[in-house]
Order: structure tokens, then sequence, then C-alpha cells
């Protein structure tokens, strides 16, 4: 994991195993995984000001436990997705556990059963389940109140600004805009754009501008691994750093 600027050179990195997620927090401290159980907050200086194990706190000893999610709440608690579990948790700085929900998995597999979550301004989670291919909005009880069949290994998802949902659709190769009603009303497909090939569709964030972020991961060396789109389907500013991030960069944050 690095913080890269536009013009390339790395001014932070630190080494991992494995990472779905990342977050850089309004102080400025990097939220991260090293591994599929392992989260740290930890500062520019490389000093670890908080870390979780998910495969030995709260009930999870002796389970099979992948995180590929998670998210520093507005009142200081983490949220975590748990694949094996089938759950979200959310835990303050000690570990303790102040909320538990199961999640529906029609297909469980410890790592598969989730990608990117997300806690939404109206309390609820939005989850991809990758097995399932589908997209589900969750209640604060767990209820599954809204779901969308993507049809393919689904990634990440987002809720934009007009209510509508963005999702990065993984194995699909494309992404899909989708309304409450589960209509697609925008989207990108896998060849669509002059001289670049969608491949594992990731990560997707929606910019003040108004323009997508969209990861564009296993895309091989020639291909950029994140793209600026505009709704008009124009390519403002592409990012390939093939030689430090090789051909496994599925997850990304700008700021």
């Amino acid at each position: 994991i690095a913080i890269v600027d536009e013009a390339g050179a790395v001014s932070w990195e630190h080494p991992i195993r494995d990472i779905h997620d990342l977050h850089v927090l309004p102080n400025g401290n990097i939220l991260f995984q090293t591994s599929w159980t392992q989260l740290l907050e930890m500062n520019p200086a490389g000093e670890t000001l908080w870390s979780y194990d998910a495969g030995q706190m709260n009930g999870n000893e002796g389970k099979r436990v992948e995180v590929h999610a998670f998210q520093r709440l507005a009142n200081g608690l983490t949220m975590i997705a748990e694949s094996g579990t089938r759950r979200i948790i959310e835990v303050d700085r000690h570990g303790v556990l102040h909320k538990e929900v199961a999640l529906k998995v029609d297909h469980p597999d410890a790592h598969r059963d989730t990608r990117m979550a997300r806690k939404l301004l109206n309390g609820h989670y939005l989850v991809c389940h990758e097995a399932d291919q589908a997209v589900r909005e969750y209640d604060l009880n767990g209820q599954v109140v809204w779901e969308y069949k993507t049809g393919a290994e689904v990634y990440g998802a987002t809720r934009l600004r007009n209510g509508n949902t963005l999702i990065g659709n993984g194995g699909g190769h494309n992404v899909i805009e989708v309304n409450a009603k589960g209509e697609v009303v925008w989207s990108i497909e896998e060849k669509e754009l002059p001289g670049i090939q969608l491949a594992w569709v990731t990560t997707v964030e929606e910019l003040p501008n108004g323009h997508f972020m969209i990861g564009n991961c296993h895309a091989g060396p020639d291909q950029p691994q994140i793209i600026e789109l505009t709704r008009e389907k124009e390519v403002v500013w592409r990012f390939n750093n093939f030689e430090v991030f090789g051909n496994a960069m599925p997850c990304s944050r700008v700021f």
C-alpha cells in the first residue's frame, strides 16, 4: 500500500500481504489491512495507533474469517464486514463490540461472502456479495430493504448523491448505475472507452465534481489501474504504476 502523488512519486508505503480496502482519515492517518484479518491505523510517520485482529476477537477464535471491507464511522467506531462469519460488526478503539448485524448469504464462502461494504448516511449498510452476485442494502436490524442482482461476481458499490447506486461489477467487466427500481440508467462496458479495456472492475467513487473514479484491477501493464470518468464518458485522468503495484491493485482512494 502506498500514497502516490499526481507525478507518481511515493510519499508513504507499507508492506502488506492482502488488501481489499483502505482509507485516509480526516486526521491524515491511514486505515488499512495487512492481511485478511489484521487491520491497522497508522500515521504518516509509520506509528501504529490502532489495530484489530478479526481472526481472534469477538468470538472468532478458531474460525475462518476474512475481512474485505471496513470503515471508520463518524462516532469513532469502526465498521468491519466479516466473510466466513457473515456479519457486520462495529467496534470501538478497544475492540469492544457495539453492534452486530447478520448478513444474508446464499452461497457461503469465507473468501467470497462480501467485498466492498459501506454504512450509508441513513444508517443502513450497502454490501457487495461476490459469490451471490448481488448488492444488498440492510437496515439497522439486518433486514434486506433493497437488492440488485448483478449477473457477475461483484466487487464495489457506492450510493450516489442522486440516490442511485454505482456498481463496479467485478467479473462483469463493467460499471453500472442502478436506480431504486433496479433499472440500469447508465453504464460503461468492457471495451466502450477508446484504448481502455475494463478488467476486474473494483472500487467506484463519486468525486465532488460529479466525476467517477473506477478501479481497474488485473488489467495488465498497458491498461490504467484507475480511471476518472465524466458522465459523458470522457476520460479525464488515468493512473498506471505497474512497477509499484503490479497486476493486483484492487482498491484505491483519491484525497
